[in-house]
């Protein structure tokens, strides 16, 4: 006989314990063994005050916060929804069954506030950090670097030609915040000061974003992630925003690995990078300034492709400081003395070699080396000897196994677009796009931390 449905009748006591009704593989449960916010009331302390009715639990938002971007959930409105109705992360948050979840319009008004000022997200990602090392997870011998875009909250019919642009039209004081970041980062060198060509389009909600088609598609406003990253277990060492140009990618570099070395005292021996990291002042910087062997392609356009001579033809002398050529001529900087001092060029980054011209015009080779007829020059860079270690590093056994880890960094990137939804930025401005790259950053760790120590696994005492 089918029975009948009978209605529940409410009990006047219940007992019920969240801790039991949390699986024991939950990534939750994982994650929060490698989570220790001790410190941060101690740094926020300053920034609330003495009086006044108590406010929400800072912890509580980090630890809504990193709900979010460990599961892949872009709204703030939506996850303080899966917050009240999910009992993991009820738990993971310290909430009990009828404590109240904090409004959205809460982490707006502290991520603009004290989180902000106190530099908070970055504290909680170099907290992971350290707790990765303690893990014995960061080798700390080889980095890999790379950037990839992410798209910004800006649309080109909000924007403005580059000929239509004016700077002095802003008002800093009635500006959005988002201008107002902008004309704060004219004279830093991974935004305004990155380069000097102004960009097809600016747009008006969120100038710092570069308008850019380096995918090779429709262009988009876009700001690059840069990540540093420890290849042993792919743990990221550090993250920063930045202008997506390539100067920009390249001083984000710079500054990740000084920041690294004074923050945790890791110094890498090699640095694993694509060709765009290839230039000759970056590859002088790694090697002449800190003695770091570059697994990086050289960029090189001296290659010549109508079948005369490269410039890799010509073989340089060291102590007679000129190139020779494959006939066995010298081209030297100067070939007189002049009474008095010539003026320097423009452009000091390179100098300029040259043969004599009675050389190349009795040489039989001068049809493979210079038929046009004016004796053959070539271009040395004042970085040359870096540039020279590069290539020699190229041709051996370890750079093709630093080709392979090199994906490395990608993966992560490609993890961060598909797994963790983020393939356009929500906030503005680069203080917006580093908190979102650094929250994005810290999730990650977290969820290889859990996939390299499982629960049945104790890791080592924070």
């Amino acid at each position: 006989m089918m029975g009948a449905r009978q209605e529940a009748q409410n009990a006047l006591f219940y007992e019920f314990c969240l801790e039991e009704h949390v699986p024991r593989n939950h990534l939750l449960r994982s994650i929060d063994r490698f989570v220790d916010f001790s410190e941060i009331r101690a740094d926020l302390a300053p920034f609330y005050s003495h009086t006044g009715r108590p406010s929400v639990d800072p912890e509580l938002m980090i630890r809504m916060l990193l709900i979010g971007y460990t599961h892949g959930i872009r709204s703030e409105r939506r996850l303080c929804e899966d917050v009240h109705l999910n009992l993991a992360y009820r738990w993971f948050c310290r909430l009990d069954l009828t404590d109240r979840v904090p409004d959205h319009s809460t982490f707006s008004k502290n991520r603009h506030g004290r989180f902000r000022d106190s530099d908070l997200f970055r504290k909680v990602f170099e907290a992971v950090v350290a707790r990765c090392i303690a893990e014995g997870v960061v080798g700390g011998e080889h980095f890999a670097t790379d950037a990839s875009l992410i798209e910004a909250d800006a649309n080109k019919q909000n924007s403005t030609a580059k000929e239509d642009w004016d700077l002095d039209k802003i008002n800093p004081v009635s500006a959005a915040r988002a201008v107002r970041e902008y004309l704060f980062a004219l004279d830093d060198e991974a935004f305004g000061a990155a380069t000097d060509v102004v960009p097809e389009f600016t747009s008006h909600s969120d100038p710092s974003s570069q308008w850019t088609a380096a995918l090779h598609g429709p262009a988009f406003f876009a700001y690059s992630n840069n990540y540093l990253i420890d290849t042993d277990h792919s743990i990221i060492v550090d993250v920063q925003a930045s202008r997506s140009v390539r100067t920009g990618e390249t001083f984000a570099a710079r500054t990740m690995i000084e920041r690294v070395k004074g923050r945790f005292g890791l110094w890498p021996e090699r640095l694993i990078a694509d060709t765009a990291y290839g230039s000759g002042a970056f590859l002088g910087w790694l090697v002449e300034e800190h003695g770091i062997e570059p697994h990086i392609p050289v960029i090189d356009k001296s290659k010549r492709t109508d079948g005369t001579f490269s410039r890799e033809d010509f073989q340089y002398d060291y102590k007679a400081d000129a190139y020779i050529c494959p006939a066995g001529k010298q081209l030297l900087q100067s070939r007189r003395n002049f009474q008095s001092k010539r003026q320097e060029p423009k452009d000091t980054s390179f100098v300029k070699y040259a043969a004599a011209k009675a050389d190349c015009e009795a040489c039989q080779l001068k049809e493979r080396c210079c038929p046009k007829g004016t004796p053959r020059r070539l271009l040395h860079s004042q970085h040359e000897g870096a540039r020279r270690m590069a290539r020699d590093i190229a041709k051996t056994e370890d750079y093709a196994i630093s080709c392979k880890l090199r994906k490395k960094v990608e993966m992560l990137f490609a993890h961060l677009k598909r797994i963790l939804g983020l393939r356009r930025l929500r906030l503005r401005g680069p203080c917006g796009a580093s908190d979102e790259f650094l929250l994005a950053a810290t999730a990650q760790n977290l969820r290889k931390l859990a996939k390299l120590f499982p629960i049945g696994q104790i890791p080592k005492p924070a």
